[in-house]
């Protein structure tokens, strides 16, 4: 079944049909996507099914009024509606929402925005942030009075003409284009008047400064104590976001530096940073910061991790918590001009690469932090252990992984055994249910094994893969075989008997969680090797065989 995200969603026909049809219902999801990045509804499948009834048939003048309900409800909204028939015999309806060029609303004054995949209300400043995100007129198209084509840096143009014709992301079609109809295809010109993303990227010097807002960036070095010891400083302006990326990369040698490892008889040299995970953090900060408003990049580098600060917050909608997840893009025409020119993976895949690239290195993902005008990304500087990342590397040879399958199997890598409300964390999941495509085939080929259930369910890689690889590891009880668990407790209760759930969990060890003890004890029970005395909190164990008053004052200790 597919399921429901940020561009799709399933309604029943009967939301639209019978005495009491929920059209204003209907109008706030049209909002929510028309707010985000558009999307369809398809009305006339259940939530849960992938297919209408087979005997489901739709009224001729039922997509018409649809139409004219929503347009009626709703502001700045544009939806198109389409009978389709399922394989089944069924009909439906297909309702696409058109992305809103400006701020989407209700007729009655209600905003919302569709995040994964809920519909979410947008109130109080929210409203404001999602004004600013959206405006009828995107910043980078708006035309700069007084720069005309001629006024271009005639090399910057030559370089970006070439490049896009040099690219394989790009169409034929878009590369037979002449000069000025390539510039206009990529919104860098509005007639002979170059727009600010077009001075932005290829204007002269003094264009690019007199928009206020082209980004700076400032490379501060910091020592163990915190003191700033080197600062690298781009701010003359005489290069493009495009240009940047470069710059920096090649201007910094601290960047470049690596760790010298061994790799059998031989040595391997392993990048301090990895370039694709640097490129991409400098691709974020100059792609989605807010181009309305001033601040420097900030690349605070200190001797064990690099911290990347820039100015404004996340789009409405994104957080720390979905950020491997959510996608928004504030600036529409230079991602695409970044995207068909390499520098940027398609939409919302740049931070599951840097998790990827990262965790296969045996290094922490990314960490975010949003502050009140700024975001943070700290990405850390640390020694790989090379078992670890041969583990990976091998894996992924021998079974061609895909990458969520690669990213669990880094997360686990580096832990002792996680719970299944642990890994969701790691992965920035809602819920156990969303776990399943991001293990993929990972337990069917034995390299992901578990141990308890539901709750207590833990994931780890498999001890022979590591026992393999010659990864460093320590013994843990949370990862230990039922049989074995049953068999301790046992052994415990013979030394200790009339003792409690937590007194027994606490000798065996608390990386145990209760619900498995207990679940241990009760399967002692069932088969008649232990009893108990007592409910609840006053409930007490004995190994059969021995007195119930044995373990009590006044009784025998055994």
């Amino acid at each position: 079944m597919t399921p429901e995200d940020q561009h799709f969603d399933r309604k029943s026909l009967r939301k639209v049909t019978g005495r009491s049809p929920a059209w204003a219902e209907l109008a706030l999801d049209c909002v929510c996507f028309a707010n985000a990045a558009g999307g369809r509804l398809l009305i006339g499948i259940e939530d849960g099914q992938d297919a209408p009834p087979p005997e489901q048939a739709i009224a001729p003048d039922l997509p018409e009024t649809l139409l004219r309900r929503v347009r009626e409800l709703t502001v700045n909204v544009e939806v198109a509606a389409t009978v389709e028939r399922h394989a089944n015999g069924g009909a439906f309806i297909t309702l696409r929402v058109a992305r809103a060029p400006g701020l989407a609303s209700t007729s009655d004054g209600r905003y919302a925005l569709r995040i994964g995949p809920e519909c979410k209300p947008v109130v109080g400043d929210d409203v404001t942030r999602l004004l600013n995100d959206r405006p009828a007129r995107p910043w980078e198209l708006q035309p700069e009075p007084g720069v005309q084509r001629q006024d271009l840096d005639p090399d910057k143009c030559a370089g970006f003409v070439a490049a896009i014709r040099a690219s394989d992301r790009v169409k034929a079609s878009v590369k037979e284009k002449s000069v000025d109809e390539l510039l206009a295809h990529y919104d860098l010109l509005a007639g002979g008047t170059a727009t600010r993303l077009g001075v932005l990227l290829l204007g002269q010097r003094q264009d690019r400064a007199a928009l206020g807002t082209a980004p700076v960036v400032q490379c501060l070095k910091f020592d163990e104590h915190g003191a700033r010891i080197n600062k690298w400083l781009w701010d003359d302006y005489s290069l493009s976001p495009v240009e940047l990326v470069e710059a920096v990369w090649r201007g910094v040698p601290d960047f470049r530096e690596a760790y010298d490892l061994p790799d059998g008889l031989y040595r391997s040299s392993v990048p301090a940073y990895d370039e694709k995970v640097l490129r991409e953090l400098l691709v974020n900060a100059l792609v989605h910061r807010p181009y309305t408003q001033r601040g420097d990049i900030f690349l605070n580098l200190h001797p064990d991790r690099l911290e990347v600060v820039n100015p404004g917050r996340l789009p409405l909608g994104v957080t720390p918590q979905t950020i491997l997840h959510a996608s928004r893009r504030r600036n529409d025409a230079l991602a695409r001009v970044f995207h068909d020119l390499g520098l940027m993976e398609r939409e919302g895949s740049g931070y599951d690469l840097m998790y990827e690239q990262l965790l296969a290195a045996d290094r922490p993902p990314p960490a975010l932090v949003e502050g009140v005008d700024s975001v943070a990304v700290t990405v850390q500087r640390r020694r790989p252990r090379p078992q670890v990342v041969a583990l990976i590397e091998g894996a992924d040879q021998r079974y061609q992984l895909n990458q969520r399958e690669r990213i669990t199997l880094g997360v686990l890598a580096q832990a002792d055994g996680l719970t299944a409300q642990e890994l969701c964390r790691s992965l920035e999941l809602q819920g156990a249910d969303a776990l399943k495509p991001w293990l993929g085939r990972l337990p069917a080929l034995g390299l992901v094994q578990t141990s308890g259930r539901t709750r207590a369910q833990r994931y780890f890689v498999a001890p022979e893969l590591l026992r393999s690889a010659k990864v460093p590891t320590t013994t843990s009880l949370a990862r230990i075989a039922p049989h074995r668990l049953r068999a301790l407790i046992l052994e415990d209760l013979e030394r200790y008997p009339g003792s409690s759930s937590p007194e027994i969990n606490a000798r065996l060890g608390t990386e145990l969680s209760v619900k498995t003890v207990k679940r241990a004890l009760d399967e002692l029970e069932a088969a008649q090797a232990v009893r108990h005395q007592g409910e609840r909190r006053w409930r007490r164990y004995w190994a059969v065989g021995h007195s119930a008053r044995q373990g009590q004052p006044g009784g025998e200790t055994g």
